[in-house]
């Protein structure tokens, strides 16, 4: 098993300005730091490095997406406003999505880095691959940034792998624990692209990610949403990807699977409730790479998304990217005891429910792959 890696020290660079987490900072709310900061991924790249993990990746080197590549999603007044306000003094590109100088050449990176990957493991340079970006995608809409996202990364790879590489289906398995609402918007009537999201009911964006919202059109029963309740485990997690995930990737048969691997569904997160653990991440991992060996020669790019506890989330991304790879560099979780211990991690009878609707709903809705 060859898994690439991708990361440039330029993510880490994206300025998303002062403030209390998500509060801007005023005369009544004390300057701190924002919560989309650059410590959680770097603190990825740094623990990989640390396991001896790294040396046995492929490194891959992100290029800038192009403008034509960027405007298969977003409008152009868009694109070019983003490109303004970066070459200025920064500013706001959406609801919750401040940037500073020179975030938009990073917000092309940061797309072109998940293209590349995608490139990567389909000319067959490595079989799956983890593109540790930022600034986040997947709430980007085609005229908006949304929470803290500029670009829809992982909706532009999809696209690339449709339109430029000749990809008859693409699936994107989104398990951040918000709601990939510019995935969504991005396909919802499209046949060709399964998108399938699982997050905290009703978490952000407010009133998106309903289990009944499935894609009109000739999408209808192509967009999978589990909305799983707060307090959901590893239980629930792991029940959601073996009855809902699994079959639908199995029955839908993509040549490619993308992950938009958000890590804040983790028990240590501030922005999120819900009560996942490396080990969990590891068992969902698993699922996917087992599907994918079945229905798409293994190939599967994970593209970073949220993710806001510092501590804990570098733990999640060294086992994710330990499947990957196939190596277990023996690097253990220090809080993996105390996290799988807490009360509610079996799946419990209500979250239970949902998974269930979300199964019927699914092997109801979702068509033959053509």
């Amino acid at each position: 098993m060859t898994t690439g890696f991708l990361w440039h020290e330029l993510y880490a660079w994206h300025d998303t300005g002062t403030g209390a987490w998500v509060m801007p900072a005023s005369l009544t709310v004390q300057p701190f730091a924002h919560i989309e900061s650059a410590e959680g991924k770097r603190r990825i790249r740094n623990l990989v490095e640390v396991s001896g993990l790294m040396d046995q990746l492929v490194q891959l080197k992100p290029r800038p997406a192009t403008e034509e590549e960027i405007l298969r999603l977003h409008t152009r007044d868009y694109v070019e406003r983003i490109r303004k306000l970066s070459a200025e003094s920064g500013g706001e590109a959406g609801e919750e999505t401040p940037f500073g100088r020179g975030s938009y050449e990073i917000a092309l990176l940061s797309a072109g880095g998940c293209i590349t990957a995608v490139d990567a493991v389909l000319d067959g340079k490595v079989d799956n691959a983890y593109a540790l970006v930022r600034p986040p995608g997947h709430h980007a809409e085609k005229d908006q940034g949304r929470g803290f996202c500029i670009f829809g990364n992982t909706a532009l790879a999809a696209m690339h792998a449709r339109q430029a590489r000749g990809l008859a289906r693409v699936a994107i398995v989104d398990w951040d624990v918000h709601h990939g609402n510019g995935t969504e918007h991005a396909f919802y009537s499209d046949p060709t692209v399964l998108t399938i999201s699982i997050h905290q009911d009703n978490n952000y964006p407010p009133a998106s990610g309903a289990i009944t919202d499935t894609g009109e059109g000739a999408g209808r029963g192509y967009n999978i949403n589990v909305p799983l309740p707060p307090g959901s485990g590893v239980g629930a997690y792991v029940a959601t990807f073996d009855r809902v995930v699994a079959p639908a990737l199995r029955a839908f048969r993509p040549e490619l699977i993308l992950i938009a691997s958000g890590l804040d569904a983790s028990a240590m997160d501030p922005l999120a409730s819900m009560m996942m653990t490396s080990d969990g991440y590891r068992k969902l991992t698993q699922i996917v790479l087992s599907v994918a060996k079945d229905v798409c020669r293994g190939r599967v790019v994970a593209c970073h998304e949220g993710g806001y506890s510092p501590a804990y989330v570098p733990y999640c991304g060294l086992a994710i990217i330990e499947e990957l790879a196939g190596i277990r560099t023996g690097l253990d979780d220090p809080l993996l005891g105390l996290l799988a211990a807490f009360g509610g991690q079996d799946i419990q009878p209500h979250q239970d429910a949902v998974v269930q609707q979300a199964a019927v709903l699914a092997a109801g809705l979702l068509p033959a792959a053509r």
